[in-house]
């Protein structure tokens, strides 16, 4: 069970869909390791249009480039943890762009009571954050 308090690090992984790491999809090896390694969780989001360092356009609209649309892989994670898996991530990316940034995790539980959800998993706020009634201050 993770607990998440404070501040993570959201890193999203820009590669290829046809991209390649040991015969297998480069993001379903990344997604794997990052389960492998215990990490909260990751996602694959797959575009409908981008273009990377080539400048070659990749759409859904291109009958020629649409087998190899971008991905991006996100996970939020401790910076500790990022930075450890970093080096791997390494080793098996060939062509890529990882981005990081920090992010601000709030948890939900919505499949338990929230007078459990309350007791069982706090929500802890840290830093200057709160939340605002109303639209915000211009």
């Amino acid at each position: 069970m993770h607990g998440f308090k404070g501040e993570r690090v959201l890193m999203r992984i820009h590669v290829d869909e046809h991209d390649k790491y040991h015969g297998e999809p480069l993001y379903a090896a990344v997604i794997e390791l990052l389960r492998s390694r215990h990490f909260a969780g990751a996602t694959a989001l797959r575009g409908i249009m981008g273009f990377g360092a080539s400048s070659k356009m990749h759409s859904t609209r291109s009958e020629y480039l649409s087998f190899n649309l971008p991905v991006v892989v996100e996970c939020v994670e401790t910076e500790e943890r990022i930075m450890e898996i970093l080096p791997v991530l390494d080793d098996m990316i060939g062509g890529g762009l990882i981005t990081l940034e920090r992010a601000k995790v709030i948890m939900y539980r919505p499949h338990l009571p929230e007078d459990e959800r309350n007791e069982t998993y706090p929500i802890d706020i840290t830093g200057s954050w709160e939340a605002q009634k109303g639209p915000p201050n211009a």
